[in-house]
């Protein structure tokens, strides 16, 4: 179950998923459960469930096989040191954060700047004559 924590939920179940494969109880090759037994394990929408696949994907943590499921990558043939695919999850970890964080920022912006136009609207510009 995801905690409120103010980590946002997507993040705990990819970082839950992310566990799994490191501990072993998900070995490469092996199907993630479906997105609605996710969403019953997480208790979370299938939206919140897509995001954290979507982070694994990013990740290169899961592949994806059109209407086959997800499966765990087998990362053993990439040549990859562990030190460096931790650092490239937390990094794609900090940019899915970073990416969040500006959508609300963009967000609140055009909230505020949509409150300003209702409370000053704009004075008609006065005409020049002669000109």
């Amino acid at each position: 179950m995801v905690q409120r924590s103010g980590r946002p939920g997507y993040l705990q179940i990819a970082d839950d998923l992310r566990q799994q494969v490191a501990d072993g109880r998900l070995a490469p090759g092996d199907a993630l459960p479906s997105t609605a037994q996710l969403r019953e394990q997480y208790d979370v929408s299938a939206g919140v469930v897509k995001a954290a696949i979507s982070v694994l994907r990013t990740e290169g943590v899961v592949v994806g096989q059109q209407g086959k499921g997800v499966f765990i990558r087998d990362r053993s043939g990439t040549g990859e040191p562990p030190a460096q695919s931790a650092q490239a999850a937390e990094e794609s970890t900090v940019m899915a954060q970073l990416t969040e964080v500006l959508g609300a920022v963009r967000e609140l912006g055009e909230r505020v700047a949509r409150l300003e136009a209702s409370v000053y609207p704009e004075p008609q510009k006065a005409r020049r004559s002669g000109k």
